[in-house]
């Protein structure tokens, strides 16, 4: 006899409201829906009510993980409209400030993945290394989120020699917890029974689901805006793309903790060579034409696309912003099939969703 079991839409395990339906048969899901929806504030909307400025300040709410991948990426579109060349001193900053972010989000989700599974004592350790990430971007940017480093034309805030050599203390002082839990994650028989073979995405139905991200990348996909596509400055730095091909939750993480690595190499990299010269283009707005622009970046969950038209006037004509969780969410049904009930938090908190992104 089957059973149908609801999952929130508030649930102990999720960080954000969703509502999924499992289809069970004894402890085994069969079937899964999931239904979106409850986070939905208008933000496009409101984007087409706001001049230029006021929209960086709204997009940057999107999100409260990603709230310099947003505002980067919509300033990028209104530059291009505008032929704007952002200079190079502020192009790395916005780097720099997009690399911190991914490591303080992959570091939040592994964390909130070792409490999942029960490994408490890792939770901590993890998410005190997150906390040494927060303190540097409180001290670059002021605010611990919604940083309000972007603005039209380049970076609001620099990073001075006394703050870099803080940056890069706090790499070196990241060494010994991320290799720790690195080690945890390859070698730990307790973490990989809970989750090895957990949620698998074979590649080829990754492929058919336009999935992306560390998702993607965990089922053996090679994509990534910043190699594929480069924009800013990317192209100046040496990074590899970890990609796996086991698919499973294991997977997800062990991609992020190596996506870490490979973050912390573009930090130094941009630090160590950040040019001299001014870090914006002034206070003055030049007048943004009518026009459209589609500006990508490499969030920590995936490509952030913004659609941005403009006809000539003070506000945004029309604005669309894609995230990540759009293409990654239609995965879960899939993986949760022939899982047990116990693994069903896991399996949905795995692809790192965003439901505040995606339903905005």
């Amino acid at each position: 006899m089957g059973y149908t079991i609801p999952i929130g839409p508030y649930h102990p395990s999720l960080e954000e409201p969703i509502h999924a339906k499992l289809y069970t048969e004894g402890e085994v899901i069969k079937d899964a829906e999931v239904f979106i929806g409850y986070n939905h504030r208008g933000i496009e909307k409101l984007a087409t009510e706001r001049n230029f400025i006021q929209t960086l300040t709204l997009v940057e709410r999107v999100c409260g993980i990603c709230s310099h991948s947003h505002p980067f990426t919509y300033a990028m579109a209104i530059e291009n409209i505008a032929q704007m060349e952002v200079p190079k001193r502020g192009q790395y900053i916005r780097v720099i400030m997009a690399e911190l972010e991914r490591l303080h989000s992959h570091y939040l989700w592994i964390g909130l993945a070792c409490h999942l599974i029960g490994y408490d004592s890792l939770f901590m350790y993890v998410w005190d290394a997150r906390e040494k990430v927060m303190d540097i971007l409180e001290e670059i940017s002021g605010n611990r989120v919604n940083y309000g480093m972007v603005i039209i034309g380049g970076s609001r805030r620099d990073i001075n020699d006394e703050m870099r050599r803080k940056v890069l203390k706090m790499l070196d002082d990241l060494n010994e917890p991320h290799n720790r839990m690195k080690e945890i994650f390859l070698n730990d028989k307790t973490a990989a029974l809970r989750t090895k073979g957990v949620g698998v995405l074979p590649k080829d139905v990754a492929e058919r689901m336009g999935t992306i991200g560390p998702h993607a990348r965990a089922s053996g996909i090679r994509v990534d805006v910043r190699k594929d596509a480069p924009y800013s400055c990317y192209d100046e730095f040496d990074f590899d793309i970890p990609v796996l091909e086991d698919g499973d939750v294991w997977a997800r993480v062990v991609v992020r903790v190596l996506e870490i690595e490979e973050s912390v190499k573009i930090i130094r990299q941009a630090l160590e060579n950040l040019p001299e010269g001014p870090i914006n283009l002034g206070n003055k707005l030049p007048k943004v034409p009518a026009g459209e622009f589609t500006a990508r970046h490499e969030a920590p969950r995936g490509q952030v696309i913004y659609y941005v038209v403009t006809d000539g006037g003070q506000t945004n004509y029309r604005i669309s912003i894609h995230v990540p969780t759009f293409k990654t969410a239609p995965t879960v049904p899939y993986m949760l099939k022939n899982n047990t009930v116990a693994d069903a938090g896991l399996i949905i908190a795995s692809i790192d969703p965003c439901f505040s992104c995606l339903d905005r």
